[in-house]
């Protein structure tokens, strides 16, 4: 079973299981989108840029509290459907909002993501050191619902100072299983090394830095790695041609492919 664990809602639904077919993949963890990329009339930058301002103005706090919530749950309907279009090709992943109580964080994990049989968190993209910290609360209340791994994107604008926060939290609540989305970027030895020492620290491939950083991490640890192309901003067809081109072995190319994920969702 061939499992991309990191793709984002492309529309129409039709296209974006076509795009799996071509690569070869049986099924999609599917996340939430901001930016619908794949609208864009063409890949001009100005095309590209104009799907891209909503995200943007996101990350940069262009939004009230009241207003980024009610986005989140339209996002969330429209996963949703997507999953209800084709129910045996996709697992679903689902957002929580940041600066929530305890008591708040709770009720949303159980009403918008066990109450949709999602599988997991996220995905988190902190725009600041201050949005890693609020992870916190979110961390505290995922250690009483065992199994949920959380997926935080830990490339640009995120920073090695950022990815230390996270880590620190890692290591506060070991029982909680994190995805480093796109394995720190440029900061990838370090993300490597501390998932090597750490055993609830997951690697997700996609966007790579450099194909060398996903053939140590297969090296380094293979049963941490997941395939994944964060479509539609990456293929799924040409990540997963370079974990095949970089593995090691056809054993480790099998488990990135689809055998971590499903162990780790229990699926």
């Amino acid at each position: 079973m061939i499992v991309d664990s990191h793709q984002h809602v492309m529309l129409p639904t039709a296209m974006q299981i076509q795009k799996m077919d071509n690569a070869g993949v049986d099924k999609a963890v599917l996340f939430t989108t901001t930016p619908h990329v794949e609208k864009a009339a063409t890949t001009t930058l100005d095309a590209i840029g104009a799907e891209m301002q909503v995200l943007y103005q996101l990350l940069a706090g262009g939004y009230s509290p009241e207003a980024r919530i009610t986005k989140m749950k339209d996002t969330i309907l429209e996963l949703n459907q997507a999953i209800q279009q084709a129910p045996d090709r996709f697992y679903g992943f689902g957002p929580v909002p940041l600066g929530l109580s305890d008591e708040e964080t709770n009720e949303w994990i159980r009403d918008y993501i066990t109450g949709n049989s999602f599988k997991g968190i996220g995905e988190f993209t902190p725009g600041s050191e201050t949005q890693i910290m609020q992870l916190e609360t979110v961390f505290k209340a995922l250690a009483d619902y065992r199994g949920l791994p959380i997926w935080v994107h830990t490339f640009n604008p995120v920073t090695l100072g950022g990815i230390r926060i996270l880590m620190e939290l890692c290591r506060k609540y070991p029982t909680v299983p994190v995805i480093f989305g796109h394995m720190g970027g440029s900061n990838w030895m370090d993300v490597i090394a501390f998932a090597k020492d750490n055993e609830n620290v997951y690697l997700d491939l996609s966007a790579a830095f450099t194909p060398l950083s996903v053939q140590t991490a297969l090296t380094e640890v293979p049963e941490k790695c997941l395939f994944g192309s964060d479509a539609p901003f990456g293929e799924p067809q040409l990540c997963r041609q370079l974990i095949e081109f970089v593995s090691p072995s056809a054993s480790v190319t099998e488990m990135a492919l689809g055998c971590n994920i499903e162990k780790l969702l229990q699926v």
